[in-house]
């Protein structure tokens, strides 16, 4: 199948999960996770209409970012891991950052933004597994609550919500215990009228569907769009 037809399979899918859930399919984001493909299939799921897209490696996507310019309404995320020394230019080359793990990294892209004159949208990403070899903070940890009591000062920074990546299971219903756990903090957070509670991003393309039925407002499919990477 195509790119075109595959993003239409994942929407028919997006649209069934969110029935199920009550929920209007309207309120999901579809994200295209591009990451070791060439620049020709990114245009070919613009073309199918795909909009926001995400990269996890800030060197590799500097390769292709030149010959996609061209590209209007366009949203890039990067939602790998971020090293200090990659984040003037990821604050360069992205819309958003997903993968605020730390106090230090917020404050470094706030001046950095602050610095280019831009603003910044960024996730908060929640190591709810507690797996060693993933980045993200710890649920309840004194770094998620100094991050969120921070925010206010970063003026180049929107702290859009949270995200995920859960220990990897060959049942989707295996990750459906985290996407609530996520939910639930997002759920606490709103409670103390803080910020970070608009996005959850969580679900990729093998367990997308229970993390929609959970509460996910945006999705990261790679596979489902692009295919098996190699």
């Amino acid at each position: 199948m195509s790119i075109a037809e595959n993003i239409a399979r994942v929407r028919e899918r997006i649209a069934a999960a969110a029935r199920r859930a009550g929920r209007n399919a309207d309120e999901i984001t579809l994200m295209g996770v591009s990451k070791t493909f060439p620049a020709a299939s990114i245009r070919e799921a613009y073309a199918a209409g795909l909009r926001v897209f995400g990269e996890n490696r800030v060197q590799e996507f500097a390769g292709k970012a030149n010959t996609l310019r061209d590209l209007r309404d366009i949203e890039w995320h990067l939602i790998g891991h971020l090293q200090t020394n990659k984040a003037a230019k990821a604050t360069e080359l992205f819309d958003a950052v997903d993968s605020v793990d730390s106090v230090r990294m917020a404050d470094k892209l706030n001046t950095l933004a602050e610095s280019a004159g831009k603003s910044l949208s960024v996730l908060i990403e929640i190591n709810v597994g507690g797996e060693k070899e993933k980045s993200g903070v710890a649920p309840g940890s004194d770094e998620l609550e100094q991050i969120l009591q921070s925010a206010p000062q970063w003026g180049n920074l929107k702290i859009q919500g949270l995200m995920t990546v859960p220990p990897y299971t060959e049942d989707p219903e295996g990750s459906r215990p985290y996407f609530r756990q996520l939910h639930q903090i997002r759920d606490f957070i709103a409670a103390c009228d803080l910020p970070g509670t608009a996005v959850l991003s969580m679900g990729m393309s093998h367990d997308f569907e229970v993390a929609i039925e959970e509460g996910a407002t945006c999705v990261r499919v790679g596979t489902a769009i692009f295919g098996e990477r190699v």
